[in-house]
């Protein structure tokens, strides 16, 4: 494991059955980067994410998060590596009978024996760091699918992680709230250090926030290329690759 990486995947196959959808994907996280990862459809996208997050168990390798193997650990152990990271899924994923804040505020309750102050003190600030603040008595269906978006984020950020996967974070919003879901996690991450692997193929919100990315394919079961964004686009020797990140029909 890479002396910055906070992240680090080595030999991953998943599969759902039968079915192998990646073999052998290896890469690193770097410790305050924005990480994309992206592909065409069926290209194990989300089933890498869901493998990184450990939804579903690896057919071999390792995921190590901050140097402990996802993969192998169980019981309390495995709670504590769960707990170094959040996660922000694509619908947002919010109770729509609980406010905003008392969505926030769940995490604290299941996993820390905080008094009610300060759970509701940390749930405020948390939806103060996504621009909600005045909105924590609002229940989703009241609020935009931006702001559901936000929310998501500070609840996903409640217990402090290091690390926040993202599912799709633009998926459904306009140029203007998308650019400013990609601003707010530009200033997560200068401001809180925080490190982000995000699932998308909004080339727009990829050129904006990725440090780096990594392009799975269907075909090869993994990674047909990795780096910055700009960089695949101009220079990378592959016409798909390039085509991709210039979003141009054969």
């Amino acid at each position: 494991m890479g002396q910055d990486a906070i992240i680090s995947v080595q030999g991953l196959t998943a599969a759902y059955g039968d079915e192998v959808i990646l073999k052998d994907v290896s890469f690193e996280v770097k410790r305050g980067e924005v990480f994309v990862i992206l592909g065409g459809s069926g290209s194990g996208k989300s089933t890498l994410l869901k493998h990184l997050i450990g939804l579903f168990p690896l057919v071999s390798g390792e995921v190590r998060i901050e140097g402990d193997n996802l993969a192998t650990t169980a019981g309390a152990q495995r709670q504590k590596i769960l707990r170094r990271f959040g996660v922000a899924y694509q619908s947002g994923a919010l109770f729509g009978s609980m406010t905003l804040k008392e969505n926030v505020n769940l995490p604290l309750e299941e996993f820390t024996h905080l008094s009610v102050e300060a759970r509701d003190v940390i749930s405020w600030m948390k939806l103060k760091l996504v621009g909600l603040e005045n909105f924590g008595s609002h229940l989703p269906a009241e609020v935009s699918g931006g702001m559901q978006k936000r929310a998501a984020i500070a609840r996903a950020m409640a217990l402090d992680p290091a690390v926040l996967f993202l599912d799709e974070p633009s998926a459904g919003l306009d140029p203007i709230t998308s650019a400013e879901l990609d601003a707010l996690i530009l200033s997560l991450r200068e401001g809180l250090g925080m490190t982000f692997v995000i699932v998308t193929h909004e080339l727009p919100s990829i050129y904006a926030v990725a440090d780096r990315v990594i392009m799975l394919d269907k075909e090869k079961k993994g990674i047909t290329a990795e780096g910055r964004p700009q960089d695949l686009r101009d220079r990378s020797q592959d016409p798909y690759v390039r085509r991709f990140f210039r979003r141009e029909a054969e």
